[in-house]
């Protein structure tokens, strides 16, 4: 059996799509959101303009829940609490780019595209067939 390092890993790697809750007037607030990770480290494109930017300057901490498809209940998945800042590297913005956001913006250097960059502060891998929750250790 892998460990719990090596299992996120292939997790994060194998799975872009998951839901990102923010808090909002002291409530959560969850919306799917597209990731690219780089090792432990998440990355998703946003506009400026929506609410999950005021949310995040307001309170920057995050829940993500990311791998679960359905196929089983047995399937493994993450849950990733993390903090959340504006990435201020430009290159990530091509790195994240992918045809899906063109509904949104112009393109990688559309001025309203921004990158969140979300660094874990715990994640465990959930559903590990009926045992408990293993954290990884960082």
């Amino acid at each position: 059996m892998t460990n719990a390092k090596e299992q996120a890993l292939k997790i994060l790697n194998s799975n872009m799509i998951g839901t990102m809750a923010t808090v909002q007037q002291n409530k959560p607030h969850s919306r799917y959101m597209t990731f690219f990770n780089d090792d432990f480290i998440l990355y998703t494109a946003t506009s400026k303009k929506t609410h999950k930017v005021e949310e995040i300057e307001l309170n920057p901490y995050t829940h993500i829940l990311l791998g679960y498809d359905g196929k089983g209940l047995g399937d493994s998945f993450l849950e990733i609490e993390g903090k959340v800042e504006e990435s201020d590297d430009e290159s990530m913005k091509e790195k994240v780019w992918n045809d899906a956001l063109k509904g949104w913006f112009k393109g990688p250097d559309d001025p309203d595209l921004i990158i969140l960059k979300i660094t874990p502060t715990q994640v465990r891998v959930m559903n590990t067939k009926g045992e408990g929750p293993e954290i990884v250790e960082f």
